[in-house]
């Protein structure tokens, strides 16, 4: 479970992502296509998506669904879902609802999802694992789980020229602190194949 700190944290910024949705919306519409395509989701699936923050990849996958799935987001941050909530209302969708909830104790019984999908999240859960595990706990047989990662800093233009300019001015004044293996930041998962073994850990098999 996420911290009070961590929550307060995601929680402090929801009406930032809420007010510039559109632009993120559209930044960010490729990956929540990979993320469809990756796990197969088409017509009249149920579909669970979690760390959705103000509702993405959710609401654009609900219209994907259409009147016969079904898609759930959740996320820790109450004002995270408040704002998905808002703007599933301003688009009068009616297959698709948000709930407060845990990473790594969904509440759902098992076998109820046809697919699962997380866009930028698993790396900023407390316990990836035992979040990966109940996932692939909440999806039917022959479920399908997608997720995306920050790929390496050097790579990420988005986090990698801002970060390279403050390093530059700052340097002189503090020595910043070497981020610690596996901690829950941004690259956690950058290098190819660490979210592939971690999925692998939880039970997660090739189709």
């Amino acid at each position: 479970m996420q911290s009070n700190e961590v929550i307060g944290q995601w929680s402090e910024s929801a009406p930032y992502w809420e007010k510039y949705r559109p632009v993120i919306t559209e930044m960010f519409a490729s990956v929540a296509q990979a993320l469809i395509e990756d796990a197969a989701i088409g017509t009249g699936d149920s579909v669970l998506d979690v760390a959705t923050g103000p509702g993405e990849p959710a609401l654009t996958i609900a219209g994907l669904v259409g009147p016969e799935g079904m898609v759930v987001g959740t996320d820790v941050a109450r004002e995270m879902v408040d704002a998905a909530r808002r703007e599933a209302a301003r688009q009068t969708l009616q297959n698709v609802r948000f709930e407060v909830a845990s990473t790594n104790s969904l509440p759902f019984p098992a076998n109820t999802f046809d697919a699962a999908v997380s866009r930028f999240g698993v790396m900023f859960f407390t316990s990836p694992l035992e979040c990966l595990r109940d996932m692939l706990r909440v999806l039917k047989p022959g479920g399908r789980i997608a997720m995306a990662v920050w790929y390496l800093p050097e790579k990420n233009p988005f986090d990698y020229v801002v970060s390279r300019v403050v390093d530059k001015y700052m340097d002189r004044y503090l020595q910043p602190a070497a981020p610690k293996p596996g901690s829950s930041d941004m690259f956690r998962f950058a290098k190819p194949g660490d979210l592939l073994a971690l999925l692998v850990s939880a039970g997660a098999t090739a189709a």
